[in-house]
Parts: structure tokens; C-alpha cells; sequence
């Protein structure tokens, strides 16, 4: 018995160690299921995506236009591979809807149908602009005026499946809608002299009034049809795209300036008609996200943020790579991560989850105004 009983308490204490070791594993595993619950729920019914190429994730691939992705390497870090987005991955829209709890992306205006519209329907069409005749030297495409008839058709299908106005009324009140137009209006439009003529009718000034006044009109239909939560996207700046650099930059670094300034001026308005139409619509709740600011920081210190290349494509051809965008099968970099901007024009996965996180949660105070879109989501 002597020498049993530092066995039996031996025994006691490893048994003890044992059950607390499972009280803890479970507890842990518990802790695990409601942290996993919190990340997942879904914070809004419904996302509603109008835009152009830096968010159009299909709708161009159904559409007699050179404005397309939907070939590789585009997608090549996207699951499933090429899907029409104009990235190696996911695009800002996607992370936001990941942030605000969606399971799955929102599904493109062109194969969105049945119950799945009552969670939201992206309408973005690359090369689109708020003018109707911005992009047409590419194509096909959906105009904002277009994208907005697409989801008055949307609002059809919702009454059908929720059975009245009214409680498709109370279900749309609840949905965000992002709007990000305007880059294809200057890239496409007012700084393409030979093909259009609007610099010539409009100094910069006026043409971002022309512009809002339009944007304007289109956010009045969105309403009329049960929108009320709006995030209104700025322009980034596409004056240190690689395009932009590759054929007006004198050393392909410094930003064009001219391109730039014309498009700080449309989001200084863009940006008013935000406050303006909180003032005047009280049930409506309108944020602005300045992209634009947002992507300075990574373009001021890349490498604080894990960049180290800011003013090539990872994929194209031609100086800066930013001549020739994309080709079907060509190689990209292979540190994608590390690239600003995956072609001539769009962000690349990392930094559109960049612009995606601090557009969601705001990291600084001019980053979203008067607040940022988890914000928005619990009005």
C-alpha cells in the first residue's frame, strides 16, 4: 500500500488534468461556434452593386464589347477562376459583402434570378459611366441610366416573391446600395479629346456639375424604388494608373496631375451631394467613401502596407505595363500581393481588400463621411 498510493494519487491527478483538459477543449469549442456565428451573420438583407469595371463581376461577358475579363488571367486567384472580374482576385465589393456577413457574392444582373435577388443583384458593367455615351468606342456596355432600369426590373421580381409594395418596401429600406461611377466618364470620355467632345464644351469644373447633376437624377429613381441606404463611391485616382503613367507621365512615376485634379473636383461635389441629400431626404441615410484618399495612403508608403510596386500592372504590355492591358493566357508576376495594380487600370486583389476593409470599417476620419458602411448596415 505504501508503494500504491503515490500510483493512486499519481492516477487522481492525471484524471483531474484530464477533465479539466476537456472542460477547457469544450469550452474553447464553444467559444469557437459563437465567435464563428458573430462573423458570419448577415448584417443586411440585401447588397445592391451599381458600377463600372473595378466592381462588374460578369455582366460584360454576355455583351458584344472589348471591355471583357472573362478569360484568363483574369480570376487566377479567384475560386473557380475567370469570372468577368477585372482582377487576379477578388474585387472591393466582394470584401465588403464578405464583411457584412453575405455567404455568397452577390450574383450579377445577367444570371441573377429566382429567391436569390431578395439578397442583393450587381448591375456593374466595365466601361460604363454616367454619361450615356461614355465607353462606346469599346462597345457594348450598361449605363448608369441602364443599370438603374435593370434594377427597377429587380424591384418587379421582389414584389412578385414578397407578394405586395409594401413589404418589398420595408425589405428594400433595410438593403445597402453602392455606387461607384464617374472613372470611365474621365478615362473614356472627357480625357479623350480625339474621340469625344466634351473637353472642349466643358472646363473640368463644369463637367463634374454635368456628371452629379446626372448622378443625381438617377439616385431619385433609386429611391422612388425603396432604396435608402446609399454608399456613393468616389473616383480613385487615375492619374497613377499605369495607363495614365505609360502614356502621359514623363518618367512613369509621377502621377498626371491634370487627370487627378479634374477628378478631385468631382468627388468634392460628389461628396456635397452626399450632405445634401441627407438634409433633404430624412429617411434616406447616404455615406461617402473616399476612395480616392483611401488609395493615396498605399501609393504614399507601399511597403508599410506589404507593396512594393506602385506604378506597373502586374499583367500587360508596353511601358509601366500599362500600354496593352491583360492578354488572353499571358504570364502575370507572380507576386501579386506585392503589386498595387494587377492591369493598366484595376487594383489587384490585395489592394482592393485594402480600399474593401477601411471602406467598411473607416481607419481614419476622412476615410467615410459622416461614417462608415458598418455604420450604414445597423441604421
Amino acid at each position: 500500500m505504501v508503494f500504491l498510493l503515490p500510483l493512486v494519487m499519481a492516477a487522481n491527478v492525471v484524471r483531474s488534468t484530464l477533465n479539466n483538459l476537456c472542460w477547457f477543449v469544450v469550452l474553447a469549442l464553444a467559444l469557437h461556434h459563437c465567435f464563428s456565428l458573430v462573423a458570419i451573420a448577415q448584417q443586411v438583407p440585401c447588397f445592391f452593386i451599381f458600377g463600372d469595371s473595378l466592381v462588374d463581376n460578369g455582366n460584360n461577358n454576355h455583351i458584344k464589347t472589348l471591355a471583357r475579363a472573362d478569360y484568363p488571367p483574369y480570376g487566377i486567384d479567384f475560386p473557380g477562376g475567370p469570372s468577368g472580374r477585372f482582377s487576379n482576385g477578388k474585387t472591393t465589393v466582394d470584401v465588403v459583402s464578405e464583411l457584412l456577413g453575405f455567404d455568397n457574392y452577390i450574383p450579377p444582373f445577367t444570371v441573377a434570378s429566382g429567391e436569390e435577388i431578395l439578397k442583393g443583384v450587381n448591375y456593374a458593367s466595365a466601361a460604363a459611366g454616367i454619361r450615356e455615351e461614355t465607353g462606346q468606342q469599346l462597345g457594348g456596355r450598361i449605363s448608369f441610366s441602364g443599370q438603374v432600369r435593370n434594377y427597377k426590373n429587380t424591384v418587379s421580381g421582389i414584389v412578385n416573391l414578397l407578394g405586395d409594395e409594401d413589404t418589398a418596401a420595408k425589405h428594400l429600406s433595410k438593403c445597402i446600395y453602392s455606387v461607384g461611377l464617374g472613372s470611365n466618364d474621365y478615362l473614356n470620355n472627357y480625357f479623350m479629346p480625339l474621340i469625344y467632345s466634351t473637353s472642349r464644351q466643358f472646363t473640368p469644373e463644369q463637367y463634374a456639375d454635368d456628371l452629379i447633376q446626372r448622378y443625381t437624377q438617377q439616385l431619385k429613381i433609386m429611391y422612388s424604388y425603396g432604396a435608402r441606404k446609399f454608399v456613393l463611391n468616389g473616383v480613385g485616382q487615375i492619374g497613377c494608373s499605369p495607363s495614365q503613367l505609360a502614356r502621359n507621365s514623363p518618367n512613369g512615376r509621377t502621377c498626371v496631375q491634370n487627370v487627378n485634379t479634374a477628378i478631385r473636383t468631382f468627388n468634392y461635389k460628389l461628396k456635397l451631394l452626399v450632405d445634401q441629400l441627407n438634409h433633404d431626404t430624412p429617411d434616406a441615410k447616404l455615406i461617402y467613401v473616399d476612395t480616392y484618399g483611401i488609395f493615396q495612403e498605399l501609393l504614399n508608403n507601399p511597403v508599410a502596407h506589404g507593396f512594393r510596386v506602385k506604378n506597373a500592372g502586374c499583367c500587360g504590355v508596353g511601358r509601366n505595363n500599362g500600354l496593352i492591358t491583360c492578354l488572353p493566357f499571358q504570364i502575370p508576376c507572380q507576386n501579386r500581393n506585392q503589386y498595387l495594380f494587377w492591369d493598366a487600370f484595376h487594383p489587384t486583389e490585395a489592394a482592393n481588400a485594402y480600399v474593401g476593409k477601411r471602406s467598411y470599417i473607416a481607419q481614419s476620419p476622412s476615410d467615410a463621411h459622416p461614417y462608415d458602411i458598418r455604420r450604414l448596415a445597423e441604421l
